[in-house]
């Protein structure tokens, strides 16, 4: 095989929108929080694209990607990316092999950050520094590896085009963990500081969503298969519209007026939930992922406000209700006429073996990632405090700075 200069061109730029998704997430919380604590959830965000990277070319890709068939992690026999040629190419595919690494190290930058918006105000930095790295290594890395890197869901026959178990479930999860042991913030946001921040966020995080999504096909397409990459680009930007409208107008319905921080919460819940099935379902379908989407993750949030759980920013209910809910709406919807490396759900075989497969990867993967997560908590508090003593002007407290000069 040798190289395909619009595969790898492709890829780059998929690369380069993925990368952009976190300073969109860093932008989407920090209009959301108060005022006095923009700069440390902002941070906790941007801090993750030093770290992690340092993290990925250490270990990271090798764990995931390196050995390991069939198995929970893989090897450490490409760490620091030792053995891997400048100009070698990814098996079965006509792109480096070094750009699989940085397209895959843009998703490990980005899905702890994730969690933030969960215990935002409540964590010290020096804890969430250490929780950043124990996550990616005991909850991301095995479930990459597990899902995308041959090893034991993938045997099974599991699929998620692009994150729906290995980032939205996981993070979800991990942010239903994180409130339960943190918990409450002794001091309540009164809404969002900063809309057109929010929008700002929204708006990159879009954008990017289309390198997340159709990135994950890895090449522009072929005669085989067709172009997945279009599919799961047309299929995003369905969900995520239909999601935001459906979730506008539920909103509207019950608190009297059209909020825009409400819209784009919901394009963002749409945009989570087709993550999964991006590249395996009909645009048709797509459009009912979304309509599902803004119903069911806009319902979390209202049951988690009900039971009165603090997940500040609705990681759980956007992110892991929506991620799980794609999942198995991929198990139902999914079919082999779209993408023949697909597979058939519920809907179109009748036969119920890859549906009760999708189930049962997404069961594993919640009580992996919320266990681990309340555990490593656990353990970080015997080492340094996790919760901050002062909550109103993070900011300053934590990193001797502030957002706005008033």
């Amino acid at each position: 095989m040798s190289l395909d200069t619009g595969d790898t061109a492709f890829m780059l730029v998929a690369t380069a929108l993925v990368m952009i998704m976190t300073p969109g997430l860093a932008f989407f919380y920090g209009g959301l929080v108060s005022r006095k604590n923009v700069l440390t959830i902002m941070m906790q965000s941007y801090v993750s694209m030093g770290v992690t990277t340092i993290l990925w070319v250490a270990v990271g890709y090798s764990l995931c990607f390196s050995g390991g068939a069939g198995g929970i992690i893989g090897n450490l026999d490409l760490m620091f990316l030792k053995g891997i040629g400048i100009n070698e190419l990814y098996p079965d595919l006509n792109i480096p092999v070094l750009l699989v690494v940085v397209y895959q190290m843009m998703f490990a930058v980005i899905t702890p950050a994730l969690i933030t918006g969960a215990f935002a105000n409540r964590i010290t930095f020096k804890a969430y520094l250490i929780f950043l790295v124990a996550w990616q290594l005991l909850v991301y890395f095995p479930f990459v590896h597990m899902i995308w890197g041959g090893g034991m869901l993938s045997e099974w026959g599991a699929l998620d085009f692009a994150g729906g178990i290995v980032v939205h479930a996981l993070a979800g999860m991990a942010a239903l963990a994180s409130v339960l042991y943190v918990g409450k913030r002794n001091v309540q946001d009164s809404g969002a500081h900063n809309v057109p921040f929010v929008a700002l966020g929204a708006a990159l995080l879009w954008f990017g969503w289309f390198g997340f999504n159709a990135g994950s096909a890895l090449d522009v397409g072929n005669d085989d298969v067709g172009s997945i990459a279009v599919l799961a680009f047309i299929n995003t930007q369905i969900a995520a519209a239909f999601a935001a409208t459906t979730w506008l107008f539920l909103a509207w319905h019950y608190d009297g007026k059209p909020s825009f921080v409400e819209m784009l919460i919901g394009m963002i819940a749409g945009l989570a939930t087709i993550t999964p099935a991006a590249g395996f379902v009909s645009p048709q379908s797509a459009m009912l992922i979304g309509v599902a989407a803004g119903v069911v993750c806009y319902f979390a949030v209202v049951l988690r406000k009900k039971y009165e759980l603090d997940d500040a920013l609705d990681v759980w209910g956007v992110h892991g209700v929506g991620g799980a809910l794609g999942i198995v709406m991929l198990g139902v919807l999914a079919s082999t006429k779209v993408n023949p490396e697909g597979a058939d759900g519920l809907l179109i075989s009748g036969s119920t073996g890859f549906f009760m497969t999708q189930v049962s990867a997404l069961v594993l993967a919640c009580i992996w990632a919320f266990a681990f997560t309340y555990g490593m908590l656990w353990g970080i508090d015997k080492v340094t405090p996790v919760r901050v003593a002062e909550e109103t002007n993070l900011d300053e407290a934590l990193h001797g700075e502030s957002a706005y000069t008033e």
